[in-house]
């Protein structure tokens, strides 16, 4: 990927200069542990006649650290070469050994690159000549502790990034990193480094939950070091930077993780749009926001929907059993896959499922991090689904919800709209449910769009489905039907639009028609916020973020067209386009917003929260019902017995 605007060159020649003191570092080095107790033995030596070490090694002067023998000695390649027990050094050692020097080598340069953009380096040299003044004591405390900081997040970051390609199915639990050491940057790696040679002692029984134990514990580092860095100060040279390695194709971009610009292996199957059976409205937007994904640029990381108005980041779609939600997801995937392919744009899609509950206390918010931060990637087209999302993220409040799920909760709520949330362009995450009235109203209330998922409705789409469904594979006449035909999307959407320009729902109909007769026809943005307040009153979760997700998808509205297939066809038509060119071109295509489109959305937004409620009360009510049953006839059978 090319090098963006806002980005400086870390130059190959000033990471290579500290492969000396990197390679020193995994060599040896001694380090008594201050904060976190001693878990592992030394590196035991091998069987009689193995050497410990490798036969081959440099001749440089300077290159090999000094040989460490004592307990609390520090020999990280030696533990690496230990793992397995195999005489020679294995391919996956050799990857980790080499992927650890890099890092190390960048995370010096650019605790380097921040030394020189300070008063660091001048502060070095004063303090080592003793002549550092009285009055900056503080300052050279405090550009230490961000040096350290720079320097553990930068190391934590790109061992992630330069074993992800190695990395297989394996996970381990790390537990919480201890030896956080912010005096300056060197100690500040003895220690992790140490902790690192623990972990691998203690976790690493062959080579490949060794690495899994080296990348887990990159990724905890990394987190940790990021919350660190949320209250310390003198970090702005470093967060208001940021430096490409070429070789590498790594950015480091402040305490953001980077990830390799690369996409899954898909194994789902995918449906055509014809597939989809009913599910107008739901269809047509996700077959929209598919080709919206496609109008990301990737020099800019900025996609023109984001910045006009229109992308949807969030959505929810919510119907009964049965009805289609997991053939939606199938399409939309199947789509953005096919489209990338065209562009040759990496593809990653990735589902929460309950499978990322666990029960280690705070490992379901970190598995939900690593899902939000997957998907989020500005070097990748993503698209996350967190499917029945009712049974994995928690309802606060609700006696029923575990830890975990409350921590995906927590994780989710922030990351969809939280104080750091940067909405790209390049990705979007869904929440599919049954039941979205057990999901946690503020939760839901991040979703900007809504999709109703409610399967076959007519005649037609019954007739369509059985037809689909039936194969080939015989000889059945479909007689008087055109196949397809009621599936035809313009005409289905219009239709559906034009239905919610009065409410569905009972409740949500009174409070219309109670409006209606009050002000007239809601023809003005006073008569419409009329209508909002009377909404508020009637069900008092309808809050201002309830008026944004509309004004979003009034917004989706002004957008509503559909990128010309041709230019998902032909890249140089549009994917290939500058920034401003796609801009333009999509600025172009945008219609004007109606009284009718704010008066159907508002419709169609309000409608879900009536159901939801309806629903969620409706359960309630029948849960207290069967347990007044049941307490009835425990006491009856009781009195019985006496």
């Amino acid at each position: 990927m090319s090098q963006t605007s806002d980005q400086m060159e870390l130059r190959e020649e000033d990471i290579r200069a500290h492969y000396a003191a990197a390679l020193g570092l995994l060599e040896g080095f001694d380090h008594a542990p201050r904060v976190a107790k001693v878990g592992a033995p030394a590196v035991a030596g091998r069987s009689a006649g193995v050497p410990e070490r490798r036969r081959f090694r440099s001749t440089t002067p300077g290159l090999a650290a000094r040989r460490v023998e004592r307990p609390e000695g520090v020999q990280l390649i030696a533990r690496i070469e230990a793992v397995g027990g195999e005489a020679l050094t294995t391919p996956l050692q050799a990857h980790v050994q080499h992927g650890l020097r890099r890092a190390i080598a960048l995370a010096l340069a650019v605790a380097e690159q921040y030394a020189d953009r300070t008063a660091l380096k001048d502060l070095k040299r004063a303090n080592l000549q003793g002549a550092l003044p009285e009055g900056r004591k503080t300052a050279f405390s405090e550009l230490l502790t961000a040096e350290a900081l720079i320097a553990l997040y930068t190391f934590a970051n790109a061992t992630a990034y330069l074993l992800a390609e190695h990395a297989g199915q394996d996970t381990v639990e790390i537990g919480d990193i201890e030896e956080i050491l912010t005096e300056n940057a060197q100690l500040a790696l003895h220690g992790v480094l140490w902790e690192m040679d623990q972990r691998i002692a203690a976790l690493g029984a062959d080579d490949t939950t060794m690495l899994a134990t080296v990348l887990g514990f990159a990724e905890a580092l990394m987190e940790k070091i990021a919350a660190r860095a949320g209250t310390a100060p003198r970090l702005d040279a470093f967060t208001g930077a940021a430096w490409r390695v070429a070789a590498d194709d790594f950015v480091i971009d402040g305490f953001s993780p980077a990830r390799a610009a690369k996409g899954t292996t898909l194994t789902m199957t995918f449906k055509k749009p014809n597939e989809v059976v009913g599910n107008h409205i739901a269809k047509y937007q996700a077959m929209k926001l598919a080709k919206m994904l496609m109008a990301y640029d990737f020099e800019r990381r900025l996609n023109p929907f984001a910045e006009l108005g229109g992308f949807v980041f969030t959505f929810m779609g919510d119907g009964k059993p049965g009805t289609g939600k997991t053939t939606l997801i199938q399409m939309m995937a199947g789509l953005i896959n096919d489209y990338c392919q065209v562009a040759g744009y990496p593809f990653r899609y990735q589902n929460l499922s309950t499978e990322n509950i666990d029960s280690y206390q705070g490992k379901s918010g970190q598995n939900a991090k690593a899902f939000i931060n997957t998907i989020l990637d500005p070097q990748v087209i993503g698209f996350g689904t967190i499917d029945d999302i009712d049974q994995l993220a928690g309802k606060r409040g609700d006696r029923q919800s575990s830890a975990g799920q409350l921590e995906i909760t927590a994780v989710l709520m922030e990351s969809f709209s939280g104080a750091n949330t940067v909405v790209r362009g390049n990705c979007t995450f869904g929440m599919f449910s049954n039941y979205p009235e057990n999901v946690d109203d503020a939760l839901r209330q991040r979703a900007g769009a809504r999709f109703l998922v409610d399967g076959p409705q007519t005649r037609e789409d019954y007739i369509d489905i059985l037809y689909l469904l039936m194969g080939r594979n015989h000889d059945i006449p479909v007689g008087d039907h055109d196949v397809f035909s009621a599936q035809e999307i313009k005409s289905a959407v219009a239709a559906s639009f034009e239905s919610h320009a009065r409410p569905h729902e009972e409740g949500l109909m009174r409070v219309f028609e109670r409006v209606h007769d009050r002000v007239g026809d809601l023809d003005t943005i006073a008569k419409m916020g009329t209508y909002l307040k009377a909404i508020q009153e009637a069900d008092d979760r309808f809050t201002g973020r309830a008026i944004k997700n509309i004004t979003d998808a009034v917004k989706v509205r002004a957008m509503d067209f559909e990128l010309p297939d041709a230019w998902m066809e032909q890249p140089d038509l549009f994917l290939r386009k500058d920034y401003d060119t796609k801009a333009s071109m999509i600025a172009e295509l945008r219609v004007p917003i109606t009284t009718d489109m704010v008066i159907q959305e508002i419709n169609r937004y309000a409608d879900s929260e009536f159901r939801y409620a309806d629903k969620s009360d409706e359960a309630a009510i029948t849960a207290m019902v069967r347990d007044f049953g049941r307490q009835d006839a425990a006491k009856k059978r009781y009195l019985e017995g006496k």
